[in-house]
Parts: C-alpha cells; structure tokens; sequence
C-alpha cells in the first residue's frame, strides 16, 4: 500500500515536471481512460511494470532514478506473493496488513479496545460478536459466524508481524479504562491482560497506560483510536490509520501526520513509564479473577469414627 502511495506520489511529481495534463498523458501514450492514471496516482489500483515503463518514457526518466521506480513498482505490486506468508486474511484486515509488514516503527493509541497486534482470540472473538447486532437485518447469521472466525485467524495471522526476525519497534498507549471490566467478563480480561503482561517484555515492545484522571496537553482529549506507521525506506511516507465503525481510513498526508504525530507525544509524556504500566495491568489482571471457591468444611468425625460412623 505504501508503495503503491510513493510510485504515485512519484509519477505524479514527474507528470508536472514536464508540464503535461493527465488527458495529455493519456492521449500520447494511448490508453482507453484517464482514470487509469488517476489510480495509479493516488496508490489506488496495482501498479503493471509494463504500464509504469511507458510513463518513464514519456517523461525521459533514467538512470537510477528510473531504476529505483521500476524497483517500487515491483515491490508495489508484488501482492500474491506477499499474501502467501499468510493463512487467510479478509479484506479488511489486509489492509493493515499491508501497512505492517513494511514497518519499522508502529504507533498505536487505544482509548477504549485493545489494539488488534495485541488481542488474545478470546477477546477478538468478544469484540467481534458484540458488533453483530449492527449488522444489516438480511445478513446471514450462518456467514456472519463463519467471517468472524476467519476474521480472528486473519487477525491472529498479523500478529506475527511483532514477533518476526525483524520485527518493527512498536509502541501502544492505552487507557485505563480499556483494562477493566467493560471490555469483557472477568476469565476473558484475564487471559487477555496476561498477554499484554507477556508482550511488554520483549525488547521491541512498549505499552504504557494512560491513568484515569490523567489529562493531556491543555486538557487535550483525542476523539478515536488511531494509529501511526514509520517505514525502513525514508522516502517511504509515514501513514496514519484509523478505525471507524463503518470504514476506516488511511491517511499521508502531512498536515494530518503532523497533528497525529503531536497527539502521540502528549500521549506518550501524559502516560505511566513501561514498567509502572505493566505494574498496573498486573493489578488489574489480579482483581479481574473471579473469587476462588472457599474451601469445603471438612466433616466432624466423633471418636466412634473407627467403627465408620461420621457427622
């Protein structure tokens, strides 16, 4: 996805440098319609080699810099090979997916549900279930089960990305609130903090949590979760998604990033260190157990118990 955004950004640049109007473009290299570039501009289609070439020609490219465009057009759209490293994934989830796999750096803020990368299938599976009442009323119950389980696999088969051999450095703030009883019943919470306790031991993981009653810069309140991408290629851009209930949307623009990128900060300096948060997620995690079982009486045996006679 992103590089499908910078040979677009890129082969947009070029177009201008040489003065030409889409239509102009379109007519000369002689292709049916003008929305075929307009994709490959905005990152929205994949690119073909053979289409990009007839680009580089048009606008005299060469040298490295044409090799480097051929070599982004390749990665952009090397999208079946990419998606054998994963089980199964739903197009919704490939989407991030997308963003993942190419990350350094992952920046995620959770105000009320735990981030995807970090969910036990116990939880996703609650999360993803308590949403089916918003489905549509002719919507087949059968399916909607059958797509929450992939949609769980899909979300378990992203999670490897943390754990690969070079996995990005990733850092998720989340609110208190998101930690108690609100997001499930007690063994789910549970299991589901005990991961979060596992996951912030590792080197390339941080988890802070923000505290109640803790508030931001000039008493700033972010309006949804979101999250920011940083990639190995700097020429890469950085990429901000955020998760609706109706849709999500990927953003690069700069503008955007800049503010996204300042509420990470207040984020970060108005939360606990990593170690005093995975404190508070092991008290959390200790107060969600349910209450053990007292212990049964024992029954009281008289002296005649040698003769087998109990009360």
């Amino acid at each position: 996805m992103v590089r499908r955004r910078r040979l677009g950004a890129e082969l947009r640049r070029l177009r201008e440098a040489a003065g030409l109007t889409g239509d102009q473009v379109v007519a000369r290299i002689g292709w049916a319609s003008a929305s075929k570039l307009s994709r490959l501009e905005n990152g929205r289609s994949r690119p073909d080699l053979g289409d990009v070439l007839d680009l580089l020609d048009l606008y005299e490219v060469t040298g490295a810099a044409r090799d480097d465009l051929i070599a982004i057009t390749r990665d952009a759209g090397n999208t079946r090979g990419w998606l054998r490293s994963y089980p199964v994934m739903t197009q919704r989830q490939r989407g991030y997916a997308e963003l993942e796999a190419g990350c350094a750096e992952i920046f995620e803020y959770g105000p009320a549900i735990i981030p995807g990368l970090l969910q036990v299938p116990e939880y996703t599976r609650l999360r993803l279930f308590s949403s089916r009442p918003l489905l549509a009323p002719d919507d087949d119950e059968t399916l909607a089960r059958e797509e929450i389980e992939t949609e769980i696999a899909a979300r378990g088969s992203r999670q490897a990305t943390l754990s690969r051999e070079d996995p990005p450095r990733y850092e998720a703030v989340l609110e208190e609130g998101a930690l108690g009883p609100r997001g499930g019943p007690a063994d789910v919470m549970t299991v589901q903090l005990h991961r979060l306790l596992r996951l912030g031991e590792s080197p390339t993981i941080t988890i802070r949590v923000l505290p109640h009653g803790v508030s931001l810069a000039n008493w700033f309140v972010p309006e949804t979760a979101f999250s920011i991408y940083r990639f190995a290629d700097p020429d890469d851009p950085d990429t901000v998604a955020v998760e609706t209930l109706a849709a999500d949307m990927i953003l690069a623009d700069e503008p955007t990033l800049t503010r996204y990128r300042r509420v990470a900060e207040w984020l970060r300096a108005a939360a606990l260190p990593p170690d005093d948060s995975l404190a508070i997620i092991a008290e959390v995690a200790a107060a969600h157990r349910p209450p053990k079982r007292p212990a049964q009486r024992r029954p009281h045996v008289h002296r005649s118990a040698e003769r087998g006679v109990a009360t």
